[in-house]
């Protein structure tokens, strides 16, 4: 849901997914003198409640001196950006946010403008579309405070997975716990198919009469050897087929196909391994789609990979199944699979990237491949995020490569255009107001960004979602077996998408921020004078400010 409200000069504009609401704001440059930030009150209209949304930073004259971890309210301490988020939001939910501006002093905050706006989240469930992430973001002060320094398993009544599932696993459970025996069938394909409690779900499903048949990878000894351990011992052998042909590639794909009297009707996809790791552990998102259109698409599809072809049979095949669409895309869902017999569909995504006019965002796993490096050189859209896991590809830190691509990266970033975030975490308990976190110990060789998904123009009333297991590289396209979706014209699956990419993004740019201040540096506390200037004129926190608060690109 997407609401705008303009009062006593103060534009603010919220975007609300599930558990994100977006707020940009906009003040006339002329009224800003004298701005100390901004205050957001928020009311829960089915909570009854009513709050301050909070910050970390404090003015120093009116620093309380609380300790490290602490939150200060912001009609006391206020926001100094024109964007900002609430990340406490509950799905479903009606809210009221009052944003004001404030001048005055830190020992007297004066209001100079208020705008009241009034939203209502969006639940994963809704349309034809449900979207899932987890929380992906298990080195974070939220799980400190709620888990102190335990690891995930060491948490009583598993509460630690409960909080980083986030509502993901419950929900996969639930797609499969929904077919009925005799009505009901399930084909799943799994790169990472070991995650026992998961396994036992399904094994559950059979006994009770569903037809499920199962595809996994099997062609490298990792997944392989857990795959076949883990299905050995809950005892799904008899309903498995072993993906083997091709030993170079990789059989990616998460999904799992509904059928209903023998028709397809749903498919739960995404990027979200069937593995402990990738349900609890680094960023994932999963998207159910209930358009029999969509899931006959990948009912054929899982037909073809059960068969285990090799690549030279199976690329044509799968091209013809699912030609690339035409540009412009008009609304609706469309399906991309891979392997095929060469890299245009990697052209196409970068084809479709370019016809951004507002914006584009997109995450990156893997590093980024030299055609999206171009991409984000040259598109017309003025505000360009990328999240990465790392700077390049994978490779050891004396690869004569590396160097080459960071240097690539690094000019990337020196566009105003473009803002770039690297996975990261707060490592010691040495930066001001800050305390140390860890990882979940869940994943080795992604520890923070897993998503695979593009968005453009997401706030227009067009955007465009891609989403599934592709990284966007030429293996994704023309070696492993992948599926992405693209969802055009839906705004509230976008609504959705960039709240979560904003809140992963947002995360990991301030962590990564983090690794350039000395730990004996003194801290940086809120400003008095001057914060706002370069949120105007020819610079990235101005093309940020216009973005979100929808303004046009002279304001």
């Amino acid at each position: 849901m997407r609401a705008t409200r303009t009062t006593g000069g103060l534009r603010v504009h919220a975007v609300a997914g599930t558990y994100v609401v977006m707020l940009g704001m906009s003040l006339p440059r002329a009224d800003c003198g004298g701005l100390l930030g901004f205050s957001i009150h928020r009311i829960d209209h089915k909570a009854g409640t009513a709050r301050y949304l909070e910050g970390m930073k404090t003015f120093a004259e009116t620093d309380p001196g609380f300790p490290a971890g602490a939150a200060y309210p912001t009609d006391r301490h206020p926001i100094q950006s024109f964007q900002w988020a609430d990340y406490s939001a509950l799905p479903g939910r009606r809210y009221t946010y009052t944003v004001t501006a404030l001048k005055g002093t830190p020992r007297n905050l004066l209001r100079h403008a208020a705008t009241e706006i009034f939203i209502t989240t969006e639940s994963p469930e809704g349309g034809t579309h449900d979207v899932y992430f987890n929380r992906g973001v298990a080195a974070s002060q939220e799980y400190v405070r709620r888990f102190g320094n335990r690891a995930p398993e060491q948490v009583a009544n598993d509460q630690a997975f409960i909080w980083l599932s986030r509502g993901l696993y419950e929900a996969m459970v639930g797609f499969v716990e929904s077919a009925v025996p005799g009505r009901h069938a399930l084909r799943i394909a799994a790169y990472e198919f070991h995650y026992r409690p998961f396994l036992q779900v399904v094994k559950a499903a059979i006994d009770r009469g569903v037809d499920v048949r199962i595809i996994y990878d099997a062609r490298k000894a990792q997944p392989r050897d857990d795959n076949r351990k883990a299905v050995r011992e809950i005892g799904l052998r008899a309903a498995c087929t072993e993906r083997q042909a091709n030993p170079s590639a990789i059989a990616h794909n998460k999904f799992i196909v509904k059928l209903e009297s023998g028709r397809p009707v749903a498919v739960w996809t995404g990027g979200t391994n069937f593995s402990e790791g990738g349900i609890f552990g680094h960023s994932n998102v999963a998207h159910l789609v209930e358009e029999p259109a969509v899931a006959a698409r990948f009912l054929d599809y899982w037909n073809a990979l059960e068969a285990d072809p090799p690549s030279r049979e199976l690329r044509p095949a799968i091209e013809a199944m699912t030609p690339l669409p035409a540009l412009p895309l008009p609304a609706g869902t469309s399906v991309i699979f891979s392997p095929r017999p060469n890299l245009d569909a990697l052209a196409w995504y970068a084809d479709l990237a370019r016809q951004g006019r507002e914006g584009l965002l997109m995450t990156f796993a893997f590093g980024m491949h030299d055609v999206f490096k171009e991409v984000y050189r040259t598109a017309q859209a003025p505000f360009r995020l990328a999240l990465l896991e790392r700077k390049t590809r994978p490779m050891g830190k004396d690869d004569p490569k590396r160097a080459a691509e960071e240097q690539a990266i690094q000019q990337l970033r020196n566009m105003p255009e473009n803002t770039f975030a690297i996975g990261a975490l707060i490592a010691t308990n040495q930066i001001d107001g800050w305390v140390k976190e860890r990882l979940s110990g869940l994943n080795s060789n992604v520890r923070y960004v897993h998503n695979k998904f593009m968005l453009v123009d997401p706030l227009s009333s067009h955007p465009v979602v891609v989403a599934g297991s592709a990284n966007f590289s030429d293996a994704s396209t023309d070696e492993n077996d992948e599926n992405m979706i693209v969802v055009a014209g839906n705004t509230r699956v976008a609504d959705i998408y960039l709240g979560e990419f904003m809140r992963l993004y947002s995360h990991h740019a301030f962590r990564e921020s983090l690794q350039w201040r000395r730990p004996e540096a003194p801290p940086k506390p809120l400003s008095t004078e001057g914060w706002w200037q370069d949120y105007f004129g020819d610079t990235e926190r101005s093309v940020r400010r216009r973005f979100f608060a929808r303004l046009p690109a002279t304001a």
